[in-house]
């Protein structure tokens, strides 16, 4: 598990570092990022904002697939349908899960990463099946009372930021793993020397 504060003037590359540990390996056409949340709730707004951020790199993030964004969110009526098409269309999928949450006031905006399932609507006392590999939640605001007016009373700039150090860091992550050399090329390696003749 790792815990980092979004403000962090290193977040971006803490989170990348994290991230890598666990997807490195993987193949990128199996990665899947699972965005929850919905539009309409400004604290469950962060999964829908990193959805659409990662949008904005195509060229990047093609070669995996993303679910929800701010005119697509994955939300508690659409969740079941959209894993279950997931485990349909696709052989070995990665599904990185990621979603705000509530916390203790000293976890206010603190990005977690850890390994296993999320359970979606938990900080709203939702009942839903875990979801993914490995988790990304993003503490936006205080737990323990009146929790969806809490949500929907949190500040947008802070969601956003937190959005924007999550989806570069995932944008940073997956270009270094396309920029990887094939395993062949680390074994034997390429000539491109010239030979001056």
């Amino acid at each position: 598990m790792e815990i980092i504060d979004y403000k962090d003037r290193y977040a971006k590359l803490i989170l990348k570092n994290a991230l890598s540990r666990y997807i490195s390996d993987k193949n990128l056409n199996d990665l899947v990022f699972l965005c929850i949340g919905t539009d309409r709730s400004t604290g469950d707004s962060l999964g829908p904002l990193i959805g659409y951020e990662l949008t904005l790199f195509p060229h990047i993030c093609k070669e995996c697939r993303i679910y929800g964004t701010l005119e697509n969110p994955v939300h508690a009526q659409n969740i079941k349908e959209i894993t279950s098409m997931i485990f349909k269309t696709m052989d070995n999928p990665f599904v990185i899960a990621i979603d705000a949450s509530l916390g203790s006031v000293s976890n206010v905006g603190k990005i977690i990463i850890d390994e296993g399932p999320l359970k979606p609507g938990a900080g709203v006392n939702k009942n839903l099946d875990p979801v993914g590999d490995l988790r990304i939640t993003g503490v936006v605001n205080v737990s323990g009372f009146m929790e969806f007016s809490v949500l929907q009373n949190t500040r947008l700039s802070m969601v956003m930021n937190m959005a924007k150090v999550i989806s570069s860091a995932i944008w940073i992550t997956l270009l270094s793993i396309k920029q990887k050399p094939a395993r062949g090329q680390l074994l034997y390696g390429t000539s491109n020397h010239s030979t001056g003749s």
